[in-house]
């Protein structure tokens, strides 16, 4: 037990100074400053270890990244991170961190964080927000890219192919609802022709 009492008393002055900026930075409603603080230090710990993984297995990184997989790399990224934070089949991920509020446009839902302030509210923020998302994605995607670019090619090839669909599926029941359909001309007394 010392151990862990010794770093209660290292940290106390750091979680201090978290609660009194979380104070200040929010008075009337608690905010995750810690919760997104911890989140922040995973995100580092992640690139960290990716990046010292990139260099245990002596793979160079690419100088550059091709113009044709980037945009399959960006469109992967907004079709995954999209998929995380608002899909139903994605829900049990979520579902510890937030609460149904009920269906939120096509085949999407939407969902408010469980708890105020804390951990549980900063990742329940993140797994909601595919903007937020989008950052840890992209991250993944780039290190799969620079450690096995054949296989990251073809997951987010996968993912850009689900995203091309989504959008045909938008202009076929766009087709199908008439909202293809030119607007009625006006003539210039303001009476539909």
């Amino acid at each position: 037990m010392a151990i862990g009492e010794d770093l209660q008393r290292a940290t106390a002055p750091l979680r201090r100074w978290v609660r009194t900026q979380g104070s200040a930075y929010s008075p009337d409603e608690p905010r995750p400053l810690a919760g997104d603080l911890g989140a922040m230090g995973v995100y580092l710990g992640l690139v960290t270890a990716g990046a010292a993984a990139v260099r245990a297995s002596g793979r160079e990184l690419p100088d550059r990244i091709p113009p044709g997989d980037a945009a399959l790399l960006a469109v992967a990224t907004f079709r995954l991170a999209r998929r995380i934070a608002k899909d139903p089949v994605t829900a049990p991920l979520r579902a510890p961190f937030t609460s149904f509020q009920g269906p939120s446009g096509h085949a999407e839902v939407a969902e408010e964080v469980r708890e105020h302030g804390g951990v549980k509210h900063a990742v329940g923020e993140l797994l909601t927000c595919p903007f937020c998302l989008a950052q840890w994605v992209a991250t993944g995607l780039v290190f799969g890219y620079a450690t096995a670019p054949k296989a990251t090619r073809l997951a987010a090839l996968t993912m850009t192919l689900v995203a091309s669909s989504d959008v045909l599926q938008f202009v076929y029941d766009a087709i199908q609802n008439g909202g293809l359909e030119p607007a009625p001309k006006e003539d210039p007394q303001g009476v539909e022709a």
